[in-house]
Order: structure tokens, then sequence, then C-alpha cells
């Protein structure tokens, strides 16, 4: 089980919708990742199961979409993974070890973004 690195993905609109359902497909295809995930797969989530890593299940948190033909991070889909990690919408089932990776690279995305990740923005209040 691991947080996967952040991988410094191109930004998408800040404006742009996200539904990850309808993301997760166009990056599988992108992926060629029809039949498993593979490690451009990965690159779309911030967390996954490394021992059912060969599972499109065990990939949790996606954060990316493929837009104009390149993988992007979508803004709104950081922001709601930084919600669910904080319980938000009943949580997510991560291993506890596993949240703080998740949360930096999370806050890195928010430093890309120009702002700061919820829980910091507590801390400098």
């Amino acid at each position: 089980m691991t947080a996967i690195s952040f991988h410094d993905l191109p930004v998408a609109d800040r404006d742009r919708s996200w539904s990850a359902d309808a993301a997760e497909g166009r990056v599988r295809r992108w992926a060629g990742a029809t039949k498993a995930p593979n490690a451009r797969y990965r690159k779309a989530f911030l967390w996954y199961d490394a021992e059912r890593g060969d599972e499109f299940t065990a990939y949790k948190l996606p954060i990316a979409d493929v837009i104009g033909g390149e993988l992007k991070v979508v803004p709104r889909a950081v922001m709601s993974a930084a919600q669910v990690v904080n319980g938000a919408r009943g949580g997510v089932d991560l291993p506890v070890r596993q949240v703080p990776g998740v949360k930096r690279t999370i806050a890195r995305y928010y430093e890309k973004f120009g702002e700061q990740a919820p829980w910091k923005q507590k801390q400098a209040a």
C-alpha cells in the first residue's frame, strides 16, 4: 500500500468540472490500461494498494483527467480529494500511516495552484 508520489502534472483550467467516473474511463484509454492498470494509469491517482496493483479497484483518490490528449491534474478533483481525506463524505479507507503521504501530494498541488491545502490554512490562521 502506498501513496503515489507527486508527478507535477500540468494543471487543467480551474473551472473545469470534475467527474471521477468519466475521467477514469478516459485515463484507462490514454494509459492503454484496458485490461489492467499500469504505471501511466497510476499517475492519475493519489493512492493505490500495491499488493493489488493489477486491479482497478486498488486505486483511490483520482485527481487527473485526459484533456487534449494530455494527462492533467484537475483542481476540483484535488480539492475533492482533500475534503475526503479530511473526513468529508464518510472519508476514505486508507491505512493511517499512508495519510500523511497523500496529504503531502495534495499540498504540493495546492501550492502549484498558488494556494494552501485546507489543513495548512488552519495552521496559518
